[in-house]
């Protein structure tokens, strides 16, 4: 490492590895399944291949992950001391839940929304014919955002680019009130029903659109932090 902080302590080994910039949100992202650069950096849109390059570099040397060549491409996978990190990433995250800082409107980046909700689609809990789902979510910091998630057989593919093909349900809301309702922090029937998250479409669909999203896998966890999102 480049830098150390001159300790023998564990916390402090540990933290020259795992408190750079974007490490410990790479090591999310393997654990989270993802095993090629490409699918790693979907997970973490805003990190640059560079840098993201060498933190997987880093990563490897120090044990955590090892790297294989398949033709032109690389296959990612945690190693047992790579894995042993899954516990501890996710205390982090609940803590994150419960008592990190309230979202900036600069944080809510639907890139990451996206790859987020094509992970925790109810895929059993859908119709069975194919869908395509588009998201127009507003902010005052940037252009109207849109995404999409197709629906095929059981796969569910994001797009953050319009695949060509008719929307099945459009989904307009504030791209603040959508990820707070997504966090858990508000309810997103209420939301519906309130007519702050507006989904339009056939009624069958639109009535059923609830129940196919699992919300954040952290949703189940209470806001703590007394700020504005507290009070949703």
């Amino acid at each position: 490492m480049k830098r150390s902080y001159g300790q023998y302590c564990p916390l402090a080994l540990a933290a020259e590895l795992l408190c750079q910039r974007w490490t410990i949100l790479v090591v999310s992202r393997l654990i989270d399944g993802c095993t090629s650069f490409s699918a790693i950096q979907r997970g973490v849109p805003s990190i640059s291949p560079s840098l993201l390059s060498a933190r997987l570099k880093e990563l490897e040397q120090a044990g955590l992950i090892t790297r294989q060549r398949k033709g032109s491409n690389a296959r990612y996978q945690l190693t047992q001391c790579g894995a042993d990190l899954e516990p501890i990433v996710m205390g982090l995250a609940v803590w994150g839940q419960h008592w990190g800082r309230d979202m900036e409107w600069e944080d809510l980046d639907p890139a990451f929304l996206a790859w987020s909700m094509h992970l925790r689609m109810d895929v059993q809990n859908m119709p069975a014919e194919d869908l395509v789902l588009e998201f127009a979510l507003s902010s005052p910091v940037s252009n109207l955002e849109r995404f999409w998630l197709v629906k095929s057989g059981d796969n569910i593919e994001m797009c953050m680019k319009d695949p060509g093909l008719d929307s099945s349900l459009l989904v307009e809301a504030d791209i603040r009130v959508f990820i707070e309702a997504w966090r858990g922090i508000r309810n997103l029937k209420d939301e519906i029903s309130a007519g702050t998250i507006v989904v339009h479409g056939p009624r069958r669909l639109s009535r059923e659109f609830p129940q196919w999203l699992m919300l954040s896998a952290l949703a189940k966890y209470p806001r703590k932090h007394p700020g504005i999102e507290r009070a949703c």
